[in-house]
């Protein structure tokens, strides 16, 4: 230890002996202003003799001497030991004191940085795999950290990438319809009816679907920037999944709807419209891909963790095990001429995922190829 540190040391142990000192003087003091008002209000109120209360008066005696005694010993073993318990707990300090004196001292060798400059300029930002590397241990750190910074940018370019070619190849698709059936209309549907029929319902169905698809990927790209505002307050669960239980039974006449409920309400923390979207967006999604006369299940309640949860369960298609894990990537399509006509945009269960994130919850998914699919959201507030 240096000797700036060891002259702190003493003078804090110094300045806390004289304390405790006076400390124990105060109290002493206190302590013997009493004990003498009691004697001597005994004294008086009994009008003792001396003789009476001699042997009451040698016990106190005896037993402030050992008091003071025992005082003055932790005085006195502050004043010689203390120094060494305030080393102890300034090492840290003086550990860090000395390691950036050290650095102080080292030469600073441009030729380190100039080395790792150059590298930086030649680095091939397209190359999958190319990393800074100069070879020098010194800067081994900062060539780790420049490295991992390239990877999540790598990574983040590659996300960005995909998400536009999926969005412009799925915008593709309706363009290229209602182009189709615009020029069918502009050759034969002035005059035959039943190509003007067609083309119209056609037109209109591509144009609903581009502009749902368009509402979707707005929505994630204002949740990637931050920019979709969620109002919570307290809400009732139940009454948001009975809503969309009333809703889906008037909507949709293909399949029975069915709705178990906790006796009590269920309640939590919560952005209402967006909560509703996420089961509206989990109830089409079983309405897609069960066939018409099937169930499908809501329910809500609290867990055995006290969280609140919903769940969704259909019993149509199902899913494979290595689907499961797939599910809530934007886009992702585990049958594409399946999902074509069933109308899907690939973008339903990353919004409820997005929403679902957003209000601290987590999903579980149990499916099982022809035999169906449970969606059960956990909240923890």
């Amino acid at each position: 230890m240096n000797k700036n540190t060891s002259s702190i040391a003493r003078k804090l142990n110094l300045s806390w002996t004289f304390k405790r000192f006076f400390n124990y003087l105060c109290w002493d003091a206190i302590v013997i202003s009493l004990l003498c008002a009691g004697w001597y209000y005994i004294s008086e109120k009994y009008h003792l003799a001396a003789v009476d209360y001699a042997e009451e008066a040698v016990i106190i005696g005896y037993a402030t001497i050992v008091v003071l005694s025992l005082q003055l010993f932790d005085i006195l073993w502050m004043l010689i030991f203390g120094v060494i318990g305030i080393r102890r707990k300034l090492k840290p300090l003086d550990d860090v004191a000395r390691r950036a004196e050290e650095l102080s001292r080292i030469a600073f060798d441009e030729s380190k940085y100039i080395n790792l400059e150059s590298a930086i300029e030649n680095l091939n930002p397209e190359a999958q795999e190319a990393t800074v590397h100069t070879g020098n241990k010194d800067l081994e750190g900062v060539e780790i950290a420049i490295n991992n910074l390239l990877s999540r940018m790598r990574d983040s370019y590659r996300q960005q990438s995909r998400f536009v070619s999926d969005a412009s190849h799925e915008l593709r698709t309706p363009i290229a319809v209602i182009q189709g059936y615009a020029n069918m209309l502009d050759r034969w549907g002035k005059s035959d009816e039943k190509v003007l029929e067609e083309s119209i319902e056609a037109i209109k169905h591509e144009s609903e679907h581009m502009k749902v698809l368009v509402e979707q990927l707005l929505f994630l790209a204002r949740g990637d920037a931050g920019r979709n505002h969620l109002d919570m307050k307290r809400i009732s669960l139940k009454s948001i999944i009975h809503e969309v239980y009333e809703e889906s039974k008037m909507i949709d006449e293909r399949h029975f709807y069915e709705l178990t409920e906790d006796v009590g309400d269920v309640v939590m923390t919560g952005d209402e419209a967006m909560i509703k979207q996420s089961v509206r967006i989990l109830v089409d999604n079983a309405a897609k891909y069960t066939e018409a006369g099937e169930s499908i299940k809501l329910k809500s309640g609290i867990n055995g963790e006290l969280h609140p949860y919903f769940s969704i369960q259909d019993h149509g298609i199902g899913m494979n095990e290595n689907e499961v894990s797939h599910v809530f990537e934007r886009f992702y399509r585990s049958d594409e001429a399946r999902n074509r006509q069933t109308g899907g945009t690939g973008l339903g269960l990353s919004i409820a995922k997005w929403i679902i994130d957003k209000h601290n919850g987590y999903f579980e998914v149990l499916s099982r190829p022809e035999i169906g699919t449970r969606f059960t959201v956990v909240f923890k507030n």
